[in-house]
């Protein structure tokens, strides 16, 4: 059976033109009742944009419109497979074994994801909150990482580049991890603000990443 599907590109690249628009899909609305349902909860608002034109403002913006984009093109290239062609797809790459690791990838990366923000539970917000946290968070996976949700989101993001190997995607994910990493350094620096004694000493005995 498996040695069947792995003769059957087409079938592979079917299957992986409608799962990359289910899955994102699925993104989009959990990230939505996520959002929602943690501020009922808590009666505060989860997502901070910070100033206008500040570096967090423009990183969520950033964030926001590739995120819709990608959602929008994986939903329309289901129903028009000829958008391919618009894509830049790199045939040479959309192989059965390069589209199934891809998506293997993102969606793991999307599972972990899930676990971090259950994790942090009511303390997750999204962007930087000029009067939060009110306590550090260095359990769990924060015991190894700094930034284990961005780490889920980088796996993921690699794994679209594998699902969709493309001059899109490519783009996408070099925007994306640029994004990351400049965000990631706002965020720390705000924490090392916030917490001057306790955050000092959480750099110095877990990394950045990894």
């Amino acid at each position: 059976m498996v040695v069947n599907i792995f003769n059957s590109p087409e079938l592979i690249q079917e299957f992986t033109r409608v799962y990359l628009a289910i899955f994102y899909s699925i993104v989009a609305l959990f990230y939505t009742v996520r959002i929602i349902t943690l501020k009922r909860a808590t009666g505060q608002e989860r997502v901070f944009h910070g100033a206008f034109l500040s570096p967090n403002w423009w990183h969520h913006k950033i964030f926001d419109v590739f995120r819709v984009t990608i959602w929008m093109v994986c939903v329309a290239r289901w129903w028009h497979p000829s958008m391919d062609a618009y894509l830049g797809v790199f045939s040479v790459m959309s192989s059965p074994w390069c589209l199934l690791l891809g998506n293997i990838m993102l969606t793991l990366g999307f599972i972990w994801t899930i676990a971090m923000h259950f994790l942090l539970g009511r303390h997750w917000t999204s962007g930087i909150n000029q009067t939060g946290p009110t306590q550090l968070v260095t359990k769990g996976m924060y015991r190894f990482s700094r930034n284990p949700i961005y780490l889920g989101v980088l796996l993921s993001q690699f794994g679209f580049v594998l699902a969709l190997p493309s001059w899109f995607s490519l783009l996408c994910f070099g925007i994306g991890v640029v994004t990351i990493l400049r965000q990631t350094r706002e965020e720390e620096l705000h924490l090392a603000q916030r917490f001057p004694h306790d955050y000092a000493a959480y750099q110095a005995q877990v990394p950045r990443w990894l």
